[in-house]
């Protein structure tokens, strides 16, 4: 197998993933609810073939928050028990907070191995957000307790030590992304949640940083916090 960071939609390989889209910063955070209980096996085929092939030790890597005007980026690695399926995991944003928090007590007790790690807003504003997100995914992989034998990424080139296999959306199609999504959307809103107690204007609790209505209203009537993005908060602050 090539090891190159192969990238594949419906097996096809696809160039330019590394866009990004700067209206993500003033979307509001997903607040989809439960969608239809998903068989985990129908997030299988992914890594059904890459068994196949001889791997065993397959990682799923997953950011979330790259487009909010605050907070950081946070990233986790995981290499989950492929023989012992959880029930209810999904893409984090097609499943409601209830649910998320406690597929995230037993995705941690499940897992083979897992990682977690977040980069701060003044690392997004050293580094630009897609290089941060990129360092960020490294670094929780590296983490790890265990060596991956092929790391199965959502659509990022990564400089790595080990064999990649991207997918695009690929946390609604892979398992083991799915889980680190849901692990590292339940870590950075617990951040976010914790930070609104200390800026309460800023609606963080509920916006998670992301450029809502009440959040741009606040940052233009009481300017920017020591986590508001500077890079990314230009057009609202002077």
């Amino acid at each position: 197998m090539n090891n190159a960071n192969r990238l594949f939609k419906a097996g096809n390989p696809i160039r330019n993933v590394e866009k990004y889209d700067i209206s993500k910063r003033l979307a509001a955070p997903n607040r989809t609810k439960d969608k239809i209980m998903v068989d985990p096996k129908e997030l299988m085929t992914y890594e059904n073939q890459l068994r196949e092939k001889g791997y065993r030790y397959i990682c799923g890597v997953d950011e979330v928050g790259r487009g909010p005007l605050a907070g950081p980026v946070t990233c986790t690695a995981v290499i989950m028990d492929l023989d012992d399926l959880i029930v209810g995991v999904n893409d984090s944003k097609k499943v409601s907070k209830g649910k998320r928090e406690k597929l995230f007590d037993v995705i941690l007790s499940k897992a083979v191995a897992v990682s977690t790690v977040s980069y701060s807003p003044e690392k997004i504003d050293e580094m630009n957000i897609l290089n941060a997100t990129k360092a960020c995914m490294r670094d929780a992989i590296m983490s790890l307790s265990i060596n991956p034998d092929i790391v199965i990424v959502d659509a990022l080139q990564l400089d790595i030590p080990y064999k990649t296999f991207g997918i695009i959306h690929g946390d609604a199609l892979s398992y083991s992304i799915a889980s680190a999504s849901i692990v590292a959307k339940v870590t950075r809103d617990r951040y976010m949640e914790n930070m609104a107690k200390t800026y309460p204007q800023y609606d963080f609790e509920h916006n998670m940083g992301y450029g809502t209505a009440k959040h741009i209203a606040a940052l233009k009537e009481f300017g920017a916090t020591p986590i508001h993005r500077r890079s990314f908060i230009g057009n609202f602050v002077k």
